[in-house]
């Protein structure tokens, strides 16, 4: 089987390996469609601070089960399933507790390990998740994406009726605007300096859309939400603007959740979010229950992952995918390699 391989940053080439065949407890997938995510970018543009070369990239996948290992009575062969890249331990303080996400020795397919990037790939059992029937392979390779979303957003324990503000327009932040609202916000409000990808945001659902480069952040949240402001603030963006922009904001004694992942080392006011007792939370990646809730709104049509669908590449196009996102960064949200291009 074909299986692709990024040899060193900006480079990507493709072998012929033998068809995997699943060990014991484990299953083997025909993958059928992959995501590429900004984490995958930075792979390709060799800044990813703990990914070596060569590798096997893809961790946002959906496909079919093809053959059962032995053991496996929880799948069948031909059910639409999706994969949960996180490999972990099992035995430090988080794992022991239920919080494998943030796993002391955590790694992720595509990244620490080897990717899904190939025509079929065996993984034990308990890192599937199935896709309802209805559910297209496209959707089907964007519910991590959306996990991410959902388990930052529950990260806010009163969510329900509240007021939430999204810094940050990406694919995360459009996810994240719209899982709030599906998970009981009263109102949200999302900032960018894209009025394309706001225009995006408006689609799916978002309240009030805020280009902060021609506006003041301060007097639309003011306008949008009142004298109290925003009962939370989910930084989507990652950089000194959005966070000094949540701190000086914030409602004192809200809170702000860190979602981004920070490239550089921050340089923020903390003598306002301590003179404020704000609380500065953060979110990693997400857990099974995220899977599952994920599937359960797209499926109940309260998230919409259409609109953030950019272009499909064919497998052996992998490399012009990256090109064309460099290309069009502004309008470019998700990009999906069809690994099987007779597959919706």
């Amino acid at each position: 089987m074909q299986q692709q391989i990024m040899t060193a940053p900006g480079r990507i080439s493709f072998r012929e390996v033998e068809r995997p065949k699943p060990g014991k407890g484990q299953v083997l997938i025909k993958i059928m469609k992959i995501g590429i995510c900004g984490s995958d970018i930075h792979v390709y543009h060799g800044t990813h601070p703990f990914t070596s070369y060569p590798v096997t990239q893809g961790h946002e996948t959906s496909g079919r089960i093809a053959e059962l290992g032995e053991g496996v009575k929880n799948f069948y062969i031909g059910q639409k399933v999706t994969i949960e890249p996180q490999v972990v331990c099992g035995h430090c303080y988080p794992c022991r507790h239920g919080r494998y996400n943030v796993c002391e020795n955590l790694k992720v397919m595509g990244f620490q390990t080897t990717g899904v990037a190939g025509e079929y790939f065996a993984v034990d059992e308990e890192k599937v998740t199935p896709l309802p029937e209805e559910m297209t392979y496209s959707q089907g390779a964007m519910i991590e994406p959306l996990a991410v979303a959902v388990h930052g957003a529950r990260r806010f324990a009163e969510l329900k009726g509240a007021k939430a503000v999204i810094l940050g327009c990406g694919p995360i932040g459009i996810l994240m605007a719209q899982a709030c609202k599906a998970l009981g916000a009263e109102a949200v409000l999302i900032t960018d300096i894209s009025d394309y990808r706001l225009g995006l945001a408006k689609e799916c659902g978002a309240d009030f859309c805020v280009n902060t480069a021609g506006q003041d952040f301060g007097e639309a949240l003011k306008k949008a939400f009142g004298e109290d402001g925003a009962d939370v603030i989910y930084d989507c963006a990652g950089n000194d603007t959005t966070m000094g922009q949540a701190i000086k904001y914030a409602r004192k004694g809200s809170t702000i959740i860190l979602v981004a992942v920070f490239g550089k080392t921050a340089h923020v006011d903390l003598a306002v979010l301590n003179d404020h007792e704000l609380d500065l939370n953060t979110t990693m990646m997400y857990r099974h229950e995220d899977y599952e809730e994920a599937i359960r709104l797209v499926r109940e049509g309260k998230i919409r992952l259409e609109p953030l669908m950019s272009r499909h590449f064919a497998f052996r196009d992998f490399q012009a995918a990256y090109e064309y996102i460099d290309a069009n960064r502004e309008t470019t949200m998700k990009v999906l390699i069809d690994v099987d291009e007779n597959e919706k």
